[in-house]
């Protein structure tokens, strides 16, 4: 007997044996079959038991009949010419993989046949028969086939193809190769593992599939929810009187189904992943080539269910990705746009603007100020509703408003109907709303309410991102509100420190210049002071703190109200300039320690100019620009100031003519750097005034110096204060 070969089938699954074993069940072995046939007429005198087998079994197992007439299906097929040609010529004839099919009618039997017909020789040479030899190749044909679909089917799978694609295909291969008629059902299991749905049945009828769709895997529940409970084949041979089906039983009488075989689809971790059921419309038992044929095919779903599942699993992990990265995006771009400048009210504008329509078609954002709620900022689809939803103003205390409710509680609140208290939600067509806190260190400050319209609903995931982005904005609005407040008062403390206007002084054209570096955050260290004493007498300063802030703000104003305090008192600028010098040595060491540069002098109006005494501690060098703009520096020394108990000061007069002018300046702008790093430096100082328009007065000095230093910059932010101040003599 021939063994079948050549079968390259996977490796064996989990739903049941090694496949090698399922396999030899279902083509185990190729039969020989023997005939020995006398006479023209051909008859019958022997045949092996195979023989018969192969033409009926015991209804065709007789002998001394023509084989014409036991077989009479095989004329039409031209087998019995051969026998005629073989007995005539006394030549054999030999055939390969022959189709043979056997009966008639309905209970025809496809067969395929390796076969020779070979003469039967007497001692004389002479023809007395023919003798038939041959090897039965249908159950090879099978395999090669199944090999072929199977090799299909994974194919399919390898691509990727639907799941519902593969199933329903496996189910016809299944239907088609089995030798009598029978009916394929694949159910898939839940993620849990509790219930069975519809996979693929084409041969069922709709109305069964869709009834057993969702039936629960437990004992006793038909064959298939029974097998998926167990995790092992069951098999109902008559179904109208098993126990198993009780519950379905007229269900499957209109279906035309008698007997049903079901084995569970496991996969490789033993979990439950459906089942795989053959049908059969007459109560029939299971040989062992129908349990190996479920087990094969259930193994290929097991394949297919697990390749789709893994699939999903890849799909949903890089949705869950591109959702979590557009989330990632969404919240940068919205914090980038908070962020864009250090105003509170624009913040908030913005806020409610990222908010549509990602989030929701409308958005309003309500702060509380002095005991009330203010909407400060609104985003709809156009300006009417925009209108509508800014016109509207919620009640601080009302009980009935979700605006106040959430003020109170500092909780999100979300609902899928109108807000509850008055509003002009019919008018915006509202459905739901989602109002979320805005938080300050704990304290809630305002509200962000989305608004839905139509089908738009909230879900978690909108109120998760919702409340992230409240968060950022929160903070924002915090950051710019802080902003927005320490600027003022840096602004407010610098205006104090500095002239709130220049003074009118006779015979004297007097020019200032203040440049806050940066931002102007902190309090600079730069100051000025022009002020009257007695006589008709005039003092004026210029100074620069060492530091910035609270603390140089508190040295600019003891050295100022000292230098105010004492002028009138004292004989000459000296004097004075030693006792800020006492002052700033004998402060307080929470008042600071930084020393200070300082330019400090009186002037006395004459019919000739200005007769000016000034003292020089530490301080760039003033500056004399005579008529023709000719510039000098005014020769005078010193130290700096809160360093030594003497600052050995020495006074240096001079005389301004008419149209002559005094700079004095801070070295925020000879420090003042171009975009590669350079310096502008005195000598750029000196020639820009030297370039200033004749005659120079005090304002075009400090114009042409300024706009020299901006150029050379760039226009790029200063890295320290700058101060400038300019006495020019009138003569008047």
């Amino acid at each position: 007997m021939t063994r079948v070969s050549g079968l390259n089938q996977p490796e064996p699954g989990p739903s049941g044996g090694g496949q090698d074993d399922d396999l030899r069940a279902l083509f185990g072995h190729s039969t020989a079959v023997f005939a020995s046939l006398a006479g023209p007429a051909h008859m019958l005198e022997s045949a092996n038991p195979a023989f018969f087998a192969a033409i009926g079994g015991t209804e065709r197992a007789r002998t001394g009949l023509p084989l014409a007439e036991l077989l009479p299906e095989l004329a039409d097929q031209g087998l019995i010419g051969l026998l005629d040609r073989v007995y005539r010529t006394g030549q054999s004839v030999t055939g390969r993989d022959r189709r043979v099919l056997l009966g008639s009618g309905p209970d025809a039997r496809e067969t395929f046949f390796d076969f020779t017909y070979e003469p039967r020789l007497d001692a004389g040479g002479n023809v007395t028969g023919v003798r038939v030899l041959g090897i039965e190749t249908t159950q090879v044909r099978q395999a090669q086939r199944l090999t072929a679909e199977q090799a299909a089917l994974l194919e399919q799978i390898a691509r990727q193809a639907p799941l519902a694609d593969v199933l329903h295909g496996m189910a016809r291969v299944i239907e088609d190769l089995a030798p009598e008629e029978v009916l394929v059902s694949v159910l898939l299991a839940d993620a849990d593992g509790r219930h069975l749905r519809h996979g693929a049945a084409p041969s069922l009828p709709d109305f069964y599939n869709q009834a057993i769709d969702g039936i629960a895997a437990g004992e006793g529940v038909g064959s298939c929810g029974t097998a998926a409970h167990r995790r092992q084949s069951v098999i109902v041979s008559d179904i109208a009187t098993h126990a198993y089906w009780d519950d379905f039983r007229e269900l499957a009488e209109k279906a035309g189904l008698a007997a049903c075989w079901s084995t569970p689809v496991l996969a490789r971790d033993g979990s439950l992943l459906g089942t795989f059921a053959m049908y059969h419309r007459t109560p029939r038992s299971p040989q062992d080539n129908d349990l190996a044929l479920a087990r094969i095919f259930a193994g290929t779903a097991a394949l297919a269910i697990e390749r789709h599942q893994a699939e999903q699993a890849r799909q949903a992990a890089e949705a869950r990705e591109r959702a979590a990265r557009a989330d990632l995006a969404f919240l940068l771009d919205a914090s980038t746009s908070l962020a864009y400048d250090l105003d509170a009210a624009q913040t908030l504008q913005r806020l409610a603007e990222a908010c549509t329509p990602t989030l929701a078609p409308l958005c309003a954002v309500d702060i509380v100020e002095s005991g009330r709620v203010r909407r400060i900022a609104t985003a709809a689809p156009d300006a009417e509703r925009g209108a509508l939803l800014a016109s509207h103003i919620p009640v601080y205390d009302a009980a009935d408003d979700a605006v106040a409710r959430v003020l109170a509680s500092g909780v999100s609140e979300v609902a899928r109907r109108t807000p509850t208290g008055p509003g002009p939600w019919h008018d915006l067509g509202v459905t739901g709303y989602l109002c979320v806190p805005l938080l300050d260190r704990g304290h809630t400050f305002g509200t962000m309410t989305l608004l839905s319209v139509g089908d738009h609903t909230f879900d978690g995931h909108t109120v998760a991102l919702a409340e992230e982005l409240a968060r950022r904005a929160s903070s924002a609005a915090r950051n710019a509100r802080q902003y927005t407040h320490r600027v003022t008062l840096a602004r407010d403390l610098q205006a104090g420190l500095l002239l709130p206007g220049v003074p009118d002084v006779p015979g004297a054209d007097v020019g200032t210049y203040y440049h806050p570096a940066g931002e102007g955050l902190d309090i600079g260290g730069d100051f000025y002071d022009v002020f009257p004493l007695r006589d008709g007498r005039w003092a004026f300063m210029l100074g620069d703190v060492c530091g910035r802030g609270a603390t140089a703000a508190t040295t600019t104003a003891l050295v100022r109200h000292t230098a105010r305090a004492v002028a009138p008192l004292l004989p000459g600028p000296q004097a004075v300039v030693e006792a800020v010098n006492r002052a700033l040595c004998d402060r307080p060491g929470s008042h600071g320690t930084g020393f200070v540069t300082l330019v400090y002098g009186q002037l006395t109006p004459t019919p000739a100019g200005l007769d000016i005494e000034l003292i020089r501690a530490g301080h760039t060098a003033p500056l004399v620009i005579d008529a023709g703009n000719t510039v000098r520096a005014v020769d005078a020394s010193g130290l700096l100031l809160g360093v030594a108990p003497d600052p050995h000061v020495s006074p240096r007069r001079l005389q301004l003519r008419p149209n002559e002018s005094l700079l004095l300046y801070t070295d925020g702008l000879t420090e003042a750097r171009a975009p590669d790093g350079e310096q502008f430096g005195d000598v750029r100082v000196a020639q820009a005034l030297a370039g200033s328009p004749r005659p120079p007065a005090a304002g075009r000095l400090i114009d042409s110096l300024t706009e020299a230093v901006r150029v050379f910059t760039g226009g790029h932010d200063i890295d320290d204060d700058q101060a400038v101040l300019v006495l020019t003599a009138t003569g008047e």
